[in-house]
C-alpha cells in the first residue's frame, strides 16, 4: 500500500526548514524533506536512545558498515566490501573531504547542469574551479555527454562531481553511460567523485547501477557518498557514507582526518542502522509507492491546469524538473507562482544556466497538497 502522508495541522508543527521557512498560507514543495512519517524501526531506535540519554559521541564502530553492506545487495545487487567504508556529517561535506583529498588547488571539477545547487558551493570549497557540462536532452531523457566530458579531461579537468541518481532531473544513469564515464576518467588520470543519495529512491521496474559497480574501471577511479538521510527523511540528524571499490582510494579515504568521521551525529548512525536494516524494507517499498503515484499524478495535473509545461517522469526520488518557458513567466517562474499563488518552489536558476524558465517541485507530499499546489500554479495562467 502507499505510505500516507501526516496531516497537515500535524505536519506545521515540525520545526525543521519546510515548515518554518515561510507563512502557513504557503504550501511549501521546495526543500528536500517529505511530508511522511519515519519507518517504525528508525523511531524505535531513536525513541530507545532518548530513553537511555544516549546522546553523547559517535562511537568508532556504530554498526552502519556491516548493515549498508547487506542493504546494498539486497537492494541493488551490489557488493559492497565493509572495509572501504567510512562514515561523515552528510553527503555533501564527505563529497567536499574526498574532493580535497584527491586534488590540488585550483583543479577543475566537471558538473553536469542543471545540478544540486550546493554543488555549486562544494567544488570552490574544495579550492578547486568548476566546469559545467551539461547534460545532453536526447528527446526521451537526460544523459551524460561523454564527448563533451572527455574534451573537458582532455582539456585538464582532473575529476567529475557526478549526481547518480541525478538531482533535479530524476534520471538513473545507465550503466554503460557510467562505464564510459569510468573508461574516460580512468584514460585521463582523473577520478570520479559520485553522490548516491537518492539510489535508495529508484522506481521498481528501473536499474540501479552504483558508480562503483559500473566496471572494473569505475572501482578504479571512482569515490561514492550516500545517504539514507533523503529517502528516510533524517537530513537534520547528520550521517552519510563514504565508499570505495580499489584499495588505492581506500586508503585515500582512511587518510582523512578522524575529525572527518567525528562529526557523524550519533542519532544518524542509529538512524542509519535502522534504516538499511530489513525491517524497514517494507516502508520503502510503501514509500515508493506513493512516490510513483504522485509523479504519474503530477503528469496528469499539469496537463489539466498548466497546459504548455514540459514534464518526464523521474526515475528516482520525490524530485520532479518542471519546464514553463512556455508560460512566458521569465527566467525565475518560481519566483511569480510564491508571490502570487502562495506555492514555494525552488528556483530553477539555481540548478544552473540550463534551469532558466525552469521550476524544482517536491512531491513528498499528500495527493491532495500535489493537486492544491499545482491548482494554484494554473490560476496563474492568462493573469
Amino acid at each position: 500500500m502507499p505510505l500516507e502522508a501526516l496531516p497537515i495541522d500535524q505536519l506545521r508543527q515540525r520545526s525543521s526548514t519546510k515548515w518554518r521557512r515561510y507563512p502557513e498560507d504557503v504550501l511549501p514543495l521546495f526543500v528536500a524533506e517529505t511530508d511522511f512519517p519515519l519507518a517504525p524501526a528508525i523511531t524505535a531506535a531513536l525513541m530507545r536512545a532518548v530513553e537511555l540519554g544516549d546522546t553523547g559521541y559517535t562511537p568508532p564502530d556504530p554498526g552502519i558498515a556491516p548493515v549498508f553492506v547487506e542493504f546494498a545487495r539486497r537492494r541493488f545487487g551490489w557488493e559492497v566490501d565493509p572495509a572501504r567504508i567510512r562514515w561523515t556529517c552528510d553527503v555533501v561535506m564527505g563529497l567536499v573531504e574526498v574532493m580535497r583529498a584527491i586534488l590540488r588547488p585550483g583543479d577543475r571539477v566537471i558538473m553536469t547542469t542543471p545540478v544540486y545547487p550546493p554543488f555549486f558551493d562544494a567544488i570552490p570549497e574544495a579550492q578547486a574551479e568548476a566546469v559545467d557540462v551539461p547534460l545532453r536532452d536526447n528527446g526521451i531523457g537526460w544523459e551524460l555527454d561523454l564527448d563533451a566530458i572527455e574534451r573537458a579531461f582532455a582539456d585538464g579537468a582532473r575529476a567529475i562531481l557526478l549526481c547518480n541518481p541525478h538531482n533535479p532531473t530524476g534520471t538513473v544513469h545507465s550503466r554503460a553511460s557510467l562505464a564510459g564515464l569510468a573508461e574516460i576518467a580512468k584514460r585521463h588520470g582523473g577520478f570520479v567523485v559520485s553522490d548516491e543519495i537518492h539510489a535508495p529512491l529508484v522506481q521498481p521496474g528501473v536499474e540501479f547501477t552504483p558508480f562503483l559497480a559500473a566496471s572494473d574501471a569505475a572501482a578504479e577511479v571512482g569515490f561514492v557518498v550516500t545517504s539514507g538521510s533523503k529517502a528516510y527523511n533524517f537530513a537534520g540528524l547528520k550521517c552519510a557514507l563514504m565508499i570505495t571499490g580499489s584499495e588505492a582510494n581506500a586508503k585515500i579515504v582512511r587518510a582523512m582526518p578522524e575529525e572527518v568521521e567525528w562529526r557523524t551525529g550519533l542519532f544518524g548512525a542509529i538512524a542509519t542502522v535502522a534504516a538499511f536494516s530489513p525491517e524497514s524494507d517494507a516502508w520503502l517499498d510503501s514509500l515508493l509507492a506513493r512516490l510513483d503515484e504522485n509523479r504519474r499524478l503530477l503528469a496528469d495535473l499539469l496537463a489539466e491546469h498548466v497546459p504548455g509545461a514540459r514534464y518526464r517522469l523521474p526515475d528516482a526520488g520525490y524530485l520532479a524538473w518542471i519546464d514553463l518557458t512556455e508560460l512566458g513567466w521569465g527566467d525565475n517562474p518560481a519566483y511569480k507562482i510564491f508571490t502570487e499563488a502562495k506555492v514555494a518552489l525552488n528556483f530553477g536558476p539555481m540548478f544552473g544556466e540550463q534551469g532558466a524558465g525552469h521550476v524544482r517541485i517536491n512531491m513528498g507530499c499528500s495527493p491532495e497538497m500535489l493537486t492544491e499546489a499545482v491548482r494554484r500554479i494554473g490560476a496563474l495562467i492568462g493573469r
